[in-house]
């Protein structure tokens, strides 16, 4: 880490003379040290040491003390001193608000009794992780307090923490919990950022997150709340990851941006800029952190540390990623000295590092480019998986024939090896249908456009690229051969998701057929639209028991989860080995993968036995609104093919031996255990 920045202890520490802060400006020509000491503030001047940081002891610094900073320098060259703005220690571990609806730091206690839980260090190939908003998951939840709906506390209730039991996730991903604040844009047009892209400190917890009883208690109780979760969690075996935005922050644009904390300490050290002192955008959001600076590499290291270590944090995912990879040319680098830290740092082993892998700058699509050690969100498995299932199904209506054949749709189901380097294997990718930016899974089977005038914008906002099928009519709709079949396509979605190599990650409310009637950009909408809706209709109720049974499938089979790139060939049932075969029982030929009539597939995989007995299974795709005879395949070794999981709810085939038939009707998946 010293390669990257010498700097440390920065913020408020305990030294030997008392609390110190410690604030970092290599331009600031004066900092001072604003203490709320009623009823007046107390003014401390910091004083500049080695390495451009700035210090002050003032035995007044002690749990629930508000402070603040003033800070003036040059102007120009990507500065933006203003000796009045009151601005936030950027390490602060708490924030409260202020009178006039601004923010200052608090002093927080960060004492916690963790009972002696400890993390639960889920090995990567039994991953399954939940993305969710803390707020949304409970804000509706029947089975959750009043009064403790939408926060940490709901998250962490019993019932809540018992439902994700029952689905099989390991690990819960939260939306950002960093504190966040509106964007002026939305604040003038009366709307909210729900998702919280917009970092206002990457060290305090989001304090409308937390139980009213919490807030107003203060930054301490929040935390406290917060380590409480956690705690909960692990006892429960759940990991915790947190979304994090290290790559851009609440102060916006530049020329008009809000001036809260790190353009107004040192603008040029934080932000990236060109050699004539103006903004580089490479995040679409008005500005970008500069990580090829000291400064700003020191603060996301220091950041992670401290949620990995005080509040025992098990992984991060890390949005538009590519941006940290960024030199000081603003160019992508895999070999980035921060990249390399992050999944280096000894204070940071064991801690999953899940990278975005992409930002909207030159080259800013880097999927499969991140370093070893890294993990990253796979899209092409997100874009082949809804094509396969969707849009070519779509386009065989139309027109007799999909565009494509079934090439790509294979590697994705074996791992992605055409897009990550063989040493880093198939746990190197996240695989996923659908995420919190996007159509719900209902919505990906019931819309062939988006629908998102509520978010104020005309519909221009959100993406066009959605690989969407509507079934035939767009929206809700009460034609049950419609249901039918868009719930049939939810559950080969969520079957190729569950039984593809990888790390599978789901969206909190698709188990449930969660809807937002088309909207896919519900980033500023906090309401029922956007909220986990809990009702229990007959068909969510078989729609959560499949997620629930593809999991444990998942689990019990460890030929649904290598940890290394299968070998192709005829498979002997030896370990890492795979054979792809036709509906007619005989290995594929070559020409079949790129041709468009075939649409049926059947994937016979082994395990990799480093931790657990050898285990075979057969996965048949069958892509087309067919009927079709399938013959199991004849393999060395193979007696007999005994059926667990399909996605045609009406019938679950016999057991069958090789050579014998299956009758196959319409898009399904099956899954068979080999013996």
């Amino acid at each position: 880490m010293s390669d990257i920045d010498p700097l440390r202890d920065l913020g408020l520490t305990q030294g030997p003379e008392g609390p110190t802060l410690r604030v970092w400006s290599a331009s600031a020509t004066r900092i001072d040290l604003v203490i709320d000491d009623a009823p007046h503030d107390r003014v401390v001047p910091l004083t500049r040491g080695d390495g451009d940081v700035w210090s002050a002891t003032d035995p007044s610094l002690t749990p629930g003390r508000r402070y603040w900073l003033h800070a003036d320098g040059p102007s120009g060259g990507g500065h933006a001193f203003d000796p009045s703005l009151e601005l936030l220690d950027p390490y602060a571990r708490g924030l409260g608000r202020t009178g006039r609806g601004g923010w200052q730091s608090a002093v927080v206690d960060e004492s916690f009794d963790w009972g002696g839980v400890a993390k639960p260090r889920t090995p990567l190939d039994r991953v399954v992780v939940y993305e969710a908003h803390v707020r949304g998951l409970t804000r509706l939840a029947p089975f959750v307090p009043e009064e403790l709906r939408g926060s940490y506390a709901g998250l962490a209730a019993e019932p809540t923490i018992e439902y994700l039991k029952s689905l099989g996730v390991t690990a819960v991903q939260l939306l950002p919990v960093h504190q966040h604040v509106d964007e002026q844009r939305l604040v003038a047009q009366g709307i909210e950022n729900y998702w919280g892209y917009n970092t206002l400190s990457y060290f305090a917890p989001h304090t409308a997150y937390a139980s009213r009883d919490a807030q107003l208690a203060g930054a301490s109780a929040v935390l406290r709340e917060f380590k409480g979760m956690v705690r909960l969690l692990h006892e429960a075996g759940i990991e915790v990851y947190l979304d994090v935005v290290y790559n851009h922050t609440a102060e916006e644009g530049a020329d008009d941006g809000p001036i809260t904390s790190l353009r107004g300490l040192d603008g040029s050290g934080y932000y990236r800029h060109d050699a004539d002192g103006r903004s580089v955008d490479v995040t679409g959001c008005g500005n970008s952190i500069d990580t090829s600076t000291p400064a700003a590499s020191r603060l996301v290291l220091d950041s992670l540390r401290y949620w990995a270590n005080e509040v025992q944090i098990d992984g991060f995912r890390f949005d538009l990623a590519a941006t940290l990879g960024r030199g000081a040319d603003h160019v992508f680098d895999p070999e980035h000295p921060l990249l390399a830290a992050i999944v280096s740092d000894p204070a940071l082993e064991g801690v999953k590092m899940i990278a975005e892998p992409w930002d909207v700058g030159m080259g800013g699509w880097q999927t499969g480019a991140f370093p070893h050690g890294w993990i990253e969100w796979n899209d092409r498995f997100r874009n082949r998986t809804r094509e396969f299932w969707l849009t070519d199904v779509a386009a065989a209506r139309a027109n007799g024939l999909p565009p494509s054949g079934l090439g790509s749709f294979a590697s994705k189901l074996s791992g992605s090896s055409n897009i990550f380097a063989h040493e880093r294997g198939p746990l190197a990718g996240v695989g996923f249908v659908t995420a919190h930016d996007g159509f719900t899974l209902l919505d990906l089977v019931s819309y062939d456009a988006k629908h998102n005038l509520t978010n104020g914008e005309g519909n221009r906002d959100g993406t066009d690229d959605n690989r969407s099928f509507n079934h035939g009519i767009e929206g809700h709709s009460d034609n049950p051969w419609i249901s039918d079949a868009r719930r049939r396509s939810m559950r080969n979605l969520l079957a190729t998701l569950f039984v593809s190599a990888g790390i599978p990650m789901l969206t909190a409310g698709d188990e449930r057929g969660r809807t937002q009637h088309g909207n896919n950009n519900g980033y500023c909408i906090d309401s029922e639209l956007t909220w986990v809706d809990w009702s229990d209709e007959p068909w969510q109720v078989a729609l959560r028991d499949d997620v629930a049974a593809l999991a444990r499938l998942r689990a019990e089979n460890p030929a649904l989860r290598p940890v290394r790139f299968g070998v192709d060939g005829a498979c002997t049932l030896s370990a890492t080995q795979m054979s792809w075969h036709s509906a007619s029982g005989a290995e594929m030929q070559p020409g079949e993968w790129n041709d468009a009539a075939v649409r049926t597939l059947q994937y016979l995989a082994t395990s990799t036995p480093e931790h657990e007995a050898p285990n075979s299974v057969l996965v048949i795709v069958h892509g087309a609104e067919t009927i079709i005879e399938v013959t199991l395949p004849t393999v060395d070794g193979v007696e007999g093919y005994e059926p667990l999981w399909s996605s045609d709810d009406r019938r679950l085939p016999d057991a069958g031996r090789p050579g014998e038939t299956v009758s196959i009707s319409g898009p399904t998946v099956v899954v068979y255990r080999v013996g």
